[in-house]
């Protein structure tokens, strides 16, 4: 049986949902904010988990209509300070991966008061990446090490990359679509991957809950026989 420490999501498939039900988009985005509670709570309560990475704003993600982008921004804002009672009754610790330097100074205090209030926190580390790209990790871990003189080697750049943690050992993404998207390159080089048509607004625990007996069960080698 797999053991299941570090959990990565991309969460796909808000727009559509909100398409298919005749909704602007944003209101996908709000149901899916409702979603990452749901999940974040259910991975709190699990033996196993310790650490649960979600795809919340990527580099290209910059690219959407200027109006997606500053409402997505507020959403962000709102969210974490709705759920700072979820994030303390649950044990769930915050933190961040990704260039936050864009982001507007209000934002920016936000994210550091959730990290703060939450920092002492123990039963999960809930990690949203947040103008995050994997090549963008990389470039700047390597960059770091040059500047400091040190050699690059696997080690090194895994110290430097943006997340400390362990690396992936399940990553799922919803809505169907069959690609990471310059999600954590680095970090699934043995990771188990689950695609699912789910739209993530619709996604639920007890999905999850499938998910993980299936990866339970599937055998993983790390290149050996």
């Amino acid at each position: 049986m797999n053991k299941l420490e570090h959990l990565a999501m991309i969460m796909d498939g808000n727009g559509r949902w909100a398409k298919s039900k005749g909704l602007n988009r944003t209101k996908g985005h709000e149901r899916g904010a409702e979603v990452v509670r749901d999940i974040t709570t259910f991975c709190s309560n699990h033996s196993e988990i310790k650490t649960l990475t979600l795809y919340a704003f990527s580099t290209e993600n910059w690219k959407r209509p200027k109006l997606e982008v500053e409402f997505l921004m507020n959403l962000l804002g709102r969210y974490l300070k709705k759920e700072i009672d979820t994030y303390m009754t649950n044990e769930v610790k915050f933190e961040t991966i990704g260039d936050l330097t864009p982001f507007s100074n209000k934002l920016k205090k936000i994210i550091e008061d959730t990290k703060e209030k939450t920092k002492n926190n123990k039963k999960l580390t809930q990690i949203l990446a947040l103008n995050y790209g994997a090549q963008d990790e990389i470039v700047r871990a390597v960059n770091k090490l040059n500047s400091e003189n040190k050699k690059v080697t696997i080690e090194s750049l895994s110290q430097n990359l943006d997340s400390p943690y362990s690396d992936i050992d399940l990553l799922i993404r919803t809505s169907g679509e069959q690609r990471l998207s310059n999600f954590l390159l680095w970090q699934v080089a043995y990771a188990e991957f689950f695609f699912t048509e789910t739209l993530w607004p619709d996604f639920s625990p007890d999905e999850l809950n499938n998910i993980i007996d299936n990866f339970k069960n599937r055998e993983r080698k790390f290149g050996g026989i």
